[in-house]
């Protein structure tokens, strides 16, 4: 972080060499990997642990500690990628060990970490909606079983899509790029079981409520209770996101929106709307439990509809953008003026959604703030998952069996990684020579 203040360490999220950052970048940044092994190691301990005193190694997990070890699964198999740059690449290069580094094989190491990590963040959104949302809704999540199954599709198909960030790098052939587009569209899968099986909740829920019609259940639900409302825009947002994410994945396609404002529209609407929207939609609810303080939800209310109005609004008009070619990860975007009549209109529009979600942050630090500081003092009862069946009871299935599913997670990453990065090495690129990005 202080590298980062410093201007020392301007290469961004991405940091492709050869853009060179502070060797304490890099370091850092390995640091806080080697953390994040350890908390997953203590995770799985303190579960190992739990059967030995239940005398029970058969035990099922409930579903929230079922999601959150499919995301650390994810998440280490993840990591391997970004160690592996930061240890033999980035850090050697940035003491100056190494003259030169190879672009290509540093992106292939990053991107095999870069594209799990949005699922890092995304499962934790869907363990709320799992877990969370049938409690506020007073049912049971529709089904046990097809939970459990979008967790493992995650596991299996998560890590080995890297490539569709690569299409347009040369050096990587064609086949490598169709196997990871295979397995990026597979990714959909679990997403649209969760659409469904999150979507049946609410139905039963509405209609145990009096709600009728195919569509009349909706005016059921509980649209004034924040964290319901955040969670329901998030899903509808996130639906947009994956229609977008569909043709980021598209091997031809791609390369109409490679590198365009296109990029930035779709990632607000995954990370910035299923992520951020539901961990904000859930603060309203976990608050109460920690200081003791009533949440002011008619204020909270109209944070929420704020965020999901601006992006809708921003993101519409940067895919838009994207389509007509406004690029992205430049330093103006009207290339100096040149083609401002055909993007300017659609960037102003982005500004005001941009503004919105800005105005939204500004009232929700708020809300928060004066929650805990003079909010109405209530005797909260703790907020509880809501199991669909009771777990103590029922036998391992097979795909309770995340250690067979990690296994097969791994012979797919091998086939889709080792052969391609072999073939990277042997090219034996000339490396490039360090550029530094510091802005002074």
């Amino acid at each position: 972080t202080f590298t980062i203040i410093l201007g020392e360490a301007n290469v961004l999220y991405t940091f492709y060499p050869p853009l060179m950052a502070s060797p304490a970048f890099y370091i850092g940044a390995t640091l806080l990997i080697i953390g994040t092994w350890i908390f997953t190691t203590n995770i799985f301990l303190t579960i190992k642990k739990w059967r030995v005193l239940e005398g029970n190694n058969r035990i099922k997990l409930p579903l929230e500690v079922f999601g959150l070890v499919s995301t650390l699964i994810i998440w280490i198999l993840a990591t391997v990628g970004i160690a592996l740059e930061a240890l033999f690449l980035l850090i050697p290069w940035s003491l100056g060990f190494t003259e030169r580094i190879d672009p290509l094989l540093a992106r292939n190491l990053f991107w095999y970490f870069g594209h799990p990590l949005v699922y890092f963040w995304l499962l934790p959104a869907y363990i709320v909606w799992y877990t969370i949302l049938p409690k506020i809704l007073n049912v049971r999540i529709f089904s046990d079983l097809l939970s459990r199954v979008v967790f493992v599709l995650f596991i299996l198909f998560s890590t080995p899509v890297g490539y569709h960030h690569q299409f347009m790098d040369p050096g990587i052939m064609e086949i490598w790029k169709y196997l990871h587009t295979i397995t990026t569209y597979s990714v959909l899968v679990p997403s649209m079981i969760t659409a469904f099986t999150i979507t049946a909740t609410m139905e039963m829920s509405a209609r145990l409520q009096g709600g009728r019609g195919l569509f009349g259940w909706i005016t059921k639900l509980p649209w004034r209770n924040p964290t319901f409302s955040a969670i329901a825009f998030s899903m509808i947002l996130f639906a947009l996101g994956g229609a977008s994410g569909a043709v980021n994945a598209g091997y031809n396609l791609n390369y109409i929106v490679h590198n365009t404002a296109w990029i930035p529209g779709h990632l607000h609407l995954t990370v910035g709307s299923a992520v951020t929207l539901t961990f904000m939609g859930i603060s309203y609810a976990l608050l109460p439990q920690l200081v003791k303080r009533k949440v002011n939800n008619g204020l909270a209310l109209i944070q929420v509809c704020l965020w999901f109005v601006g992006v809708i609004i921003f993101s519409s008009s940067m895919l838009y953008l994207g389509i007509l070619g406004s690029p992205r990860r430049v330093y103006d975007l009207t290339y100096y003026g040149s083609l401002t009549s055909i993007w300017s209109p659609y960037l102003a529009i982005a500004a005001i959604g941009g503004t919105l979600m800005f105005i939204s942050v500004i009232l929700f630090l708020y809300i928060i703030i004066r929650t805990v500081i003079s909010g109405e003092r209530v005797l909260a009862i703790m907020l509880e998952s809501a199991e669909s069946k009771t777990f103590e009871t029922e036998p391992l299935g097979l795909v309770d069996n995340l250690k067979l599913f990690t296994a097969i997670a791994i012979l797919i990453i091998l086939v889709a990684y080792v052969l391609p990065t072999i073939q990277i090495i042997n090219m034996n690129s000339p490396g490039a020579p360090p550029v530094w990005p510091n802005i002074k």
